[in-house]
């Protein structure tokens, strides 16, 4: 008996490598086929002659990608774009750093666009309209700080939120122009990736443990231990059975969204599991208004080509068909029917992630929130 051989060593390497490289150029090569289809059935990208000062959310991460899928997208939109930062109310032109307001008065800019706005005095804003500049908010985080966003969201022109149960809330405030603009996907961020060595999972799921997702994964955890399992985020401690998934869980991180697009390109399914409207513990929520739209993970599941079943949400039928372009399930029992269906129908569960990446592609790109927000500012062009 040989033991170490370097032939039959270098022998399975090149295997387990032509399978590798197999399985991802068979996949990728699908994926860019639906891309470049989505990409010839979207309508072409307007350019309004205008200019936009854009107030990032001044959070910085897990903000920061969201900032920058903005500005990327916005910046092919209009004539000029220039950006302001919410944090220390400083941005740079040339030199010296100047003061958000002084950039207004300098650029006037025909509107200024701002990012959540949490961070952002609403004496400035009130100051940049009264120069006859109109003034939006994309609020990115209802309806879990309207508590917060009340406070501040009337002072701009235009209010967009991510919430359709939010929009009547704040037109009972006496806000005039509200307007349902939910969150995307970048696809320069998520995207279809090959998948390293390694890096293959049945199940996979990101994000940080609120109760109600702890209440699901404690229910589904002896299943879950029998699977190639990633689970990511904060709080992951508290899990009743949390040392039976422990050697499957990155404890307590903030995963990048490259890191994150990889691991859901190497899932057959990844779960999407919204929080609670109601949480008792990381809730502004006090008037309890419910949650209905879709969250942001929705849009880069499917736009890295990846399986997606998700809990849910009474809006989502506006962007995407159940059981054709993604899957659904409405208790941690069909949710479990579920994985184990789509783990052994293999072929039915790519068509319908293709489908979904098709989807996304088309219509929940942040080029097509960008476009939709504009065309209700300016008209459509």
């Amino acid at each position: 008996m040989v033991f170490n051989n370097p032939a039959h060593a270098r022998a399975r390497g090149l295997a387990e490598g032509y399978q590798l490289g197999h399985a991802n150029g068979v996949r990728l090569g699908q994926c860019e086929a639906i891309i470049q289809k989505a990409v010839r059935d979207r309508q072409p990208s307007p350019v309004w002659d205008v200019r936009v000062l854009f107030i990032t959310s001044g959070k910085g991460y897990p903000y920061e990608p969201l900032d920058i899928a903005v500005i990327n997208s916005l910046r092919p939109l209009v004539r000029e774009l220039i950006i302001g930062n919410t944090v220390h109310d400083v941005t740079r032109i040339g030199s010296p750093k100047a003061s958000i307001e002084t950039i207004a008065a300098r650029h006037r800019p025909d509107v200024m666009i701002v990012l959540e706005g949490m961070n952002l005095s609403m004496n400035i804003v009130d100051r940049v309209r009264q120069m006859g500049i109109r003034t939006a908010v994309w609020l990115t985080d209802d309806p879990y700080y309207t508590d917060i966003t009340a406070a501040y969201a009337t002072h701009y022109d235009y209010i967009f939120t991510l919430e359709v149960n939010c929009v009547q809330f704040y037109r009972d405030m006496g806000a005039s122009q509200v307007h349902y603009l939910p969150l995307a996907f970048q696809p320069e961020m998520f995207r279809p990736l090959p998948v390293p060595k390694g890096g293959n999972r049945d199940i996979c799921f990101i994000g940080s443990a609120y109760w109600n997702r702890v209440s699901v994964f404690n229910q589904i955890a002896p299943y879950l231990a029998t699977k190639s399992v990633i689970i990511s985020g904060i709080w992951w401690e508290r899990l009743q059975h949390y040392r039976l998934l422990a050697p499957q869980i990155q404890l307590n991180t903030w995963m990048p969204p490259d890191q994150t697009a990889t691991f859901y390109n190497g899932a057959k399914i990844v779960i999407n599991l919204h929080r609670a409207f109601d949480d008792h513990a990381y809730n502004n929520n006090s008037r309890r208004i419910s949650a209905a739209s879709p969250n942001p993970r929705t849009f880069e599941i499917s736009g890295c080509g990846a399986f997606q079943l998700t809990d849910v949400r009474d809006d989502l039928v506006n962007f995407y068909t159940p059981d054709y372009d993604i899957v659904t399930y409405a208790s941690p029992e069909e949710m479990l029917h579920k994985m184990n269906h789509y783990l052994i129908h293999e072929e039915e569960r790519k068509l319908i992630a293709m489908r979904g990446l098709y989807r996304t592609m088309r219509d929940h790109t942040y080029t097509n929130r960008l476009i939709t927000m504009l065309s209700v500012i300016f008209g459509p062009r």
